[in-house]
């Protein structure tokens, strides 16, 4: 396969989630066809499946996509200068932001993710594992400049993880809305103390 073909190939693929995505927030995932993509699209649902092999497979690419958004934003924040704390407290509050500003308003994309949630995808996999990553290395930060302290670095990302799910999850994000619940402030908060080193506390 030539570059050229290769690049065409690639930019089709982009456009079906871009149409796809469109889709699902207009009349939902359920109620969207792989015929009415190609419709949008102007091509045939065969010519469709030549790059996509099932309407699940669309709907993970679409789900990849906004989830690589995440990645690509706490990364940034996690690559930044200066010290841990305040990264590691923008990088928490960013991910709850961005899940909350595109999932919760939004009817059709919250279906989405709950379907995506309860089918179990390895594309959701993978993204809990990433940002569980990304927060392991805000903390290995800190433990280096003595901010934190962390004797098992996997298990302090894990558990701090585990410990936003209240906030990172869209349906848990949408269920909790005018219920008494601490403040993601004050959960952060909360772990920071655990992450604090012995003789700080």
């Amino acid at each position: 396969m030539t570059l050229v073909s290769e690049h065409i190939e690639s930019e089709t693929r982009e456009r079906i989630l871009v149409v796809a995505e469109r889709l699902f927030r207009q009349i939902g995932y359920q109620k969207t066809t792989v015929a009415d993509i190609a419709k949008e699209l102007r091509m045939s649902p065969a010519n469709v499946y030549r790059f996509f092999d099932s309407k699940k497979a669309i709907h993970e690419g679409v789900a990849r996509e906004l989830m690589g958004e995440v990645e690509t934003e706490a990364r940034r924040i996690a690559s930044q200068p200066g010290p841990a704390k305040p990264r590691l407290r923008e990088l928490l509050t960013t991910i709850n932001r961005m899940n909350t500003e595109r999932y919760v308003g939004n009817s059709k994309l919250h279906e989405m993710v709950a379907i995506a949630m309860e089918e179990d995808w390895d594309v959701c996999v993978a993204h809990i594992e990433c940002c569980t990553g990304i927060i392991g290395q805000v903390i290995a930060d800190g433990v280096a400049s003595g901010e934190f302290e962390a004797p098992d670095l996997p298990l302090a990302a894990l558990c701090t993880c585990t410990g936003m799910i209240r906030f990172f999850h869209p349906q848990m994000i949408a269920q909790a809305v005018n219920k008494p619940t601490a403040t993601i402030e004050q959960m952060i908060d909360f772990l920071f103390r655990a992450l604090e080193p012995r003789q700080a506390k």
